[in-house]
């Protein structure tokens, strides 16, 4: 037997693996892990006044345990799938806001659209030349490392 099955009693250990088989099986579970990943990173915010949405530390600390492997994929999997899958549901207010101002379906829409378009436009291009000039500089700077190797 290993150092670590002593380290937590037989009872615990039974207990713990119950949780992980029922985890793995049950969406509603998974989901509602997700949702207290979020509310700890809601917590997280409105305790550091951190200017960041809770959502997306949530979703750090969710990649963050994932990457370093305290959690499987498995314990949230079907969870997301679910939460990926249904995620126009979470547009039906923003659809239901648009339908209660008509205004929007006109010219006014229309110029916000273009602002939208061109904001995104303007932040892709500006990503891809940061990432191009990123790109150029760590080759320039490999440059003389790989002529030395020679």
């Amino acid at each position: 037997m290993s150092a670590h099955s002593f380290s937590r009693p037989p009872m615990l250990r039974n207990m713990l693996r119950n949780m992980g088989v029922t985890l793995h099986r049950s969406m509603i579970l998974q989901i509602a892990v997700l949702a207290g990943f979020w509310a700890v990173g809601e917590a997280t915010v409105r305790l550091t006044h951190l200017p960041l949405p809770g959502g997306i530390v949530g979703m750090v600390v969710v990649l963050t345990l994932l990457g370093t492997g305290h959690i499987r994929p498995a314990v949230v999997r079907r969870g997301a799938g679910w939460l990926l899958a249904e995620m126009l549901l979470f547009f039906v207010p923003a659809v239901m806001a648009i339908l209660d101002h008509g205004e929007l379906m006109g010219l006014v829409g229309l110029k916000i659209a273009a602002v939208i378009l061109a904001g995104t436009v303007m932040v892709m291009g500006g990503t891809a030349l940061t990432v191009d000039l990123c790109y150029r500089w760590r080759m320039r700077a490999s440059a003389p490392e790989a002529g030395h190797a020679a």
